[in-house]
């Protein structure tokens, strides 16, 4: 049986001090922070609820990864970020572009964007 997943990649690399990098940037400079994936669905408690809750009763298993994790794993060179792939089979297929993700302004946005896509893909 094949496995399939949603992995979703944000455009920022993993870790202790990356991730205070990362919250410092959002507080100080929000509008230049590089990770729209990050600044959506992150509050400064963690990852948002309702995003929590949307991925959790997604029909397909969700994996989030930072660039260098996606780096590591997959070895696919020319991806841009944030972005998100439809995994089959250690498959990739790109699913949803940065300028998507980019161009969602707040958690609705996403999901809303997200749903799209796996309707897409269920009709074919």
């Amino acid at each position: 049986m094949s496995k399939v997943s949603i992995v979703f990649v944000y455009n920022a690399d993993s870790g202790l001090f990356n991730e205070m990098k990362d919250y410092v940037h959002k507080m100080v400079s929000p509008s230049s922070y590089g990770c729209n994936l990050c600044a959506i669905t992150y509050g400064n408690a963690g990852m948002k609820s309702e995003w929590r809750s949307f991925v959790d009763d997604l029909p397909i298993p969700v994996v989030f990864l930072h660039k260098d994790e996606f780096d590591k794993e997959y070895n696919y060179p020319g991806a841009s970020f944030p972005c998100v792939y439809l995994e089959k089979d250690h498959r990739l297929d790109l699913l949803i572009t940065p300028d998507e993700i980019n161009g969602c302004n707040d958690i609705g946005d996403l999901k809303a964007l997200v749903n799209d896509k796996l309707k897409f893909i269920a009709g074919n």
